[in-house]
């Protein structure tokens, strides 16, 4: 089974705003409204490649009603947890004719550790060993620092592979419980070393610091430039598909996707590799953050390289 943990989602508005300017009045011409969210972009990605996965999420207000609401009519389950206060909305302004993508994130309710931890609890009780959890995005305001440095060692010690996606503070702390899998790009991976990461040979060898302090796999998104999938036995390097772009927003939440449904499945390395970039081209070409169905994801499979470095 496949979990998602979503601890700051959102409703995502995208909005297409042709010459959008600051310091004037904008037209919108088109306007669509998605649950979001990391964890909760996982959820939607995985049930449009046949997977299935229970989505865990701090909702809360009419915001968080209707996010439950669409991902149920989705066939999607949401293990909500209810907090005082009203669930974020972010706006995505896309330029069509600049060429431009700005995001305006709220900050989201308030939680206290309390909440999380029994949360956490919860969540525990329910995994099996094998089991694949999802850690993705910020944190709620009021939580810790190490809040993913707790869930990562809970869900582990319950015998299940985690999967972190994470920046800044909340990833540094995740990365000390040793989770299965983490997927920063070049320049967060850059960033917790203390150096610049301009080749692939720079990339892979940052990757294989971290695998040596007893992370499984490093997945390393280096946009248009591919991406690097290290662990202690390889690395390898899937090419990026080139496309048509609607919104990048949550292309890196549909690569996380693939590669924990992949590796529900068991999919061989690359496999994984090729399914993991053609669903994150594949979503790249959708318009907000709706997932892209499989049959545009297959059709971009074979346009994957593979690269065995």
């Amino acid at each position: 089974m496949i979990h998602t943990v979503t601890l700051n989602p959102a409703l995502d508005k995208t909005a297409q705003a042709p010459n959008f300017k600051l310091d004037a009045v904008t037209r919108i011409t088109e306007l669509r409204q998605d649950p979001g969210g990391k964890g909760i972009n996982v959820s939607k990605v995985i049930r449009q490649l046949g997977g299935t996965s229970t989505a865990w999420a701090v909702l809360g207000g009419n915001t968080g009603r209707y996010i439950r609401e669409t991902l149920a009519e989705q066939g999607i389950e949401c293990r909500a947890f209810e907090v005082e206060g009203e669930t974020r909305t972010n706006l995505k302004v896309i330029d069509p004719e600049g060429g431009t993508h700005t995001d305006i994130n709220e900050p989201g309710p308030q939680v206290s550790d309390d909440m999380l931890d029994a949360m956490l609890a919860r969540l525990v009780a329910e995994l099996d060993a094998g089991d694949i959890v999802v850690l993705a995005g910020s944190v709620a305001r009021g939580a810790s620092d190490d809040t993913y440095f707790g869930w990562v060692e809970a869900c582990r010690g319950a015998g299940a592979k985690v999967f972190l996606d994470a920046d800044g503070e909340k990833l540094v702390a995740g990365i000390r419980a040793c989770p299965f899998l983490i997927k920063p790009n070049e320049i967060e991976l850059g960033s917790i070393l203390g150096r610049t990461l301009d080749t692939d040979e720079k990339v892979a060898n940052a990757a294989r610091e971290l695998v040596s302090r007893g992370l499984d796999n490093v997945v390393v998104s280096m946009g248009g430039a591919g991406a690097l999938f290290v662990s202690a036995d390889h690395v390898v390097k899937g090419g990026s598909v080139r496309v048509p772009v609607g919104s990048t927003v949550g292309a890196g939440d549909s690569v996380v996707a693939a590669l924990a449904y992949a590796e529900q499945q068991g999919l061989p390395l690359e496999d994984k590799v090729r399914l993991s970039m053609a669903t994150g081209a594949a979503n790249v070409m959708q318009s907000g953050t709706q997932a892209a169905p499989r049959e545009l994801v297959d059709s971009l499979v074979d346009k994957v390289s593979v690269t065995w470095l």
